[in-house]
């Protein structure tokens, strides 16, 4: 039952038959009721034992005091996202590069290198792949050499029809839609003429969906050349690969090829599709680039942003070691802050506080760390004649980016001088940017930090149980000092596996807990955000895709529930409890609609019900109740 109070009057609710049969009542509380919505977002789960699932006997009542001056304003940064280099979630998912190991820099700087997944079209007595040092770009040294020893004109070791060469098939395949276009970028190198044919084709090299020719006469081959060619899709492929065949003899070099397709998210390089699904969550803040992605399992494979920016042919990539492939960080710091401005959030940059998993920098060293931060800050807010913002605005981005917070390294705090590392950034920082709020490592959840923060970073992965159960954990924590930064949380384990609605409801339940205490928690996100479904680094995610499919989780469409709380007002609402077993989670807020500032009245009521047939914390009954009221 839900009870509203203004003034004298009691408005009640026990389905939305009555709700929409008491317009009286309800304009009397100072509501102009349209619709309730129980039925068609009441999410319902059995674990294990039922087949059929009884409606709930009322648990209690919901009073909520809606009167004028009752409420207390939400943050307006309350939700966001939280993403991280994993799952190849960047690397063949929201970057929309389509070549993998682009810059065939992924076995390392030396040589022979690895070129996987680069393969040969061909026999190898008409043609040999190998690496070396040759390229044009300092930072990127491997450029592939290929060695075509067969001759369509000649007697002997003709070449096969079609030609020989090497392909790339994408993460996992590429997927070619019929009608879209795609730009290819090459830079290529011969010892005499070139004569190339370059294909967009099946997994198996047939049927052609798009072709091209890339010639050069032998002079204008002698040194690098940079080549764009626009490719269109005649025809669709899911599973499709990029290639390059000949029948000319010769040996030709060929260094960062890249193919996008020319429409991405806003323009700017992102996956249209994959970005889009962050539309819906209305995110108010993007936490970057990790996670354990910032940190790296050895300092060398840490994410460095200044090794991130400029042009991305010079850009060297990195070995994520942590989740073991291979970036060519074509998604950069500049990308990452530009995803956040095309969303309408705030950058929240998490830096390399000097500490890898097996690695910490001494509080003596750690100098050249904190300039690598500063400069980071002043290329994301520096004017465009400073040092690094004069490169942000050769990149397109004269204007300064919204960066307010950073967050000095990730979950770190267990290593022994990390306070004292911490303190190094954090006066350094606020003595240049006073107005940057910096996120300590540190749990100030149960007991006040031992140095000065604006945020704590607070991070949870549970059972679904445990996580209902976490409701009072922020009721405890102290009221004054730094706010908490839920920067990860998630259900996981046997309750989360690929992505359930167990997982989401316990979730739920969670974030009604956050919303409740709010006054101490500003910041809360989800991870992790995206999983390519062919590489499960980590179980669950919000957002599942491979190369042309793509579904949200439970967890992902729980999320939109709350994506109307920043900024909103937090009601008071008590749970008065009957006598039925179980658990419940409720909170009230009102809201203003943007678009035609229609204020709403929204309630999110979760109960947690014991099976009746075994009564222990597997087998529960979970409900969540979205209403929406319109003032």
């Amino acid at each position: 039952m839900f009870e509203c109070l203004r003034g004298n009057v009691r408005f009640s609710d026990c389905g939305a038959e009555r709700i929409l049969g008491s317009r009286r009542a309800a304009a009397a509380c100072g509501f102009a009721v349209t619709v309730c919505v129980l039925a068609a977002t009441c999410f319902v789960y059995q674990w294990l034992n039922s087949k059929e699932i009884a409606e709930p006997a009322p648990m209690g009542k919901l009073i909520v005091d809606a009167s004028e001056g009752s409420g207390r304003k939400i943050p307006d940064t309350m939700f966001g996202v939280f993403f991280e280099e994993i799952n190849h979630a960047g690397a063949g998912g929201l970057w929309a590069e389509l070549v993998s190991n682009r810059g065939f820099e992924a076995g390392g700087s030396n040589t022979p290198s690895k070129i996987d997944p680069w393969a040969i079209i061909g026999d190898p007595s008409s043609v040999t792949l190998s690496t070396d040092l040759t390229s044009r770009f300092e930072r990127n040294m491997v450029a592939l050499r290929v060695e075509v020893r067969c001759d369509s004109r000649a007697l002997n070791n003709v070449c096969p029809a079609g030609g020989v060469g090497f392909f790339n098939p994408g993460y996992w395949g590429m997927n070619i839609e019929q009608g879209k276009a795609y730009r290819l970028v090459a830079y290529v190198r011969s010892s005499g003429p070139v004569d190339v044919t370059v294909s967009l084709t099946g997994p198996n090299g047939f049927p052609s969906l798009a072709a091209s020719r890339i010639i050069l006469n032998a002079s204008d081959a002698e040194n690098w050349t940079r080549i764009e060619l626009l490719m269109e899709a005649g025809l669709s492929g899911r599973n499709s690969r990029l290639q390059f065949t000949t029948e000319k003899p010769g040996v030709l070099w060929f260094d960062q090829v890249s193919l996008m397709p020319l429409e991405t998210y806003k323009g700017h390089g992102f996956h249209p599709k994959l970005a889009a699904m962050l539309e819906p969550l209305k995110p108010r803040f993007l936490r970057f680039p990790g996670g354990c992605y910032v940190e790296g399992t050895w300092l060398r494979n840490a994410f460095r942003w200044k090794a991130t920016v400029g042009p991305w042919e010079e850009r060297p990539g990195h070995l994520n070691d942590v989740w073991n492939y291979w970036t060519d960080d074509g998604l950069g710091y500049f990308e990452f802050l530009q995803l956040a401005e095309d969303l309408g959030a705030l950058p929240i940059w998490v830096f390399n506080s000097g500490m890898s998993h097996r690695e910490h920098i001494h509080v003596a060293s750690i100098f050249p760390f904190v300039q690598e931060a500063l400069d980071g800050i002043e290329f994301a807010r520096g004017d465009p004649a400073s040092e690094w913002g004069s490169l942000r605005a050769a990149m397109g981005h004269p204007e300064p980016f919204e960066l307010r917070h950073v967050a000095v390294g990730n979950e770190d705090c267990w290593v022994p001088n990390y306070r004292d590392v911490y303190l190094k950034f954090y006066h350094a920082i606020k003595l240049a940017y006073p107005d940057i709020r910096i996120i300590s490592n540190c749990d100030g959840s149960a007991w006040d930090l031992d140095h000065p923060a604006d945020y704590y970073d607070f991070h949870i992965y549970e059972t679904a149980t445990n996580m209902f159960s976490m409701g009072d954990h922020f009721a405890k924590a102290p009221r004054t000092g730094p706010k908490a930064f839920v920067s990860e949380y998630a259900v996981t384990g046997r309750d989360g596996r690929t992505g359930t609605l167990l997982a989401a409801l316990g979730e739920a339940a969670f974030l009604i807990s956050l919303e409740k205490n709010s006054d101490v928690v500003e910041m809360a996100s989800y991870a992790p955000l995206f999983v390519n479904a062919n590489d499960r680094s980590w179980n669950p995610d919000a957002i599942v895709f491979n190369s042309s499919h793509i579904y949200g989780t439970p967890s992902y469409y729980m999320q939109q529930f709350f994506r109307e709380s920043g900024g909103a007002t937090l009601l008071p609402a008590t749970l008065v409890k009957s006598s039925v077993s179980g658990s419940i989670a409720a909170s009230a807020i009102t809201w203003r609609d943007p678009v035609d500032s229609t204020e709403y009245l929204k309630l999110k009521v979760q109960v947690q019900i014991s099976s009746p047939k075994n009564n222990n914390n597997n087998n529960n009954l979970i409900v969540l109740r979205n209403c929406f009221h319109r003032l």
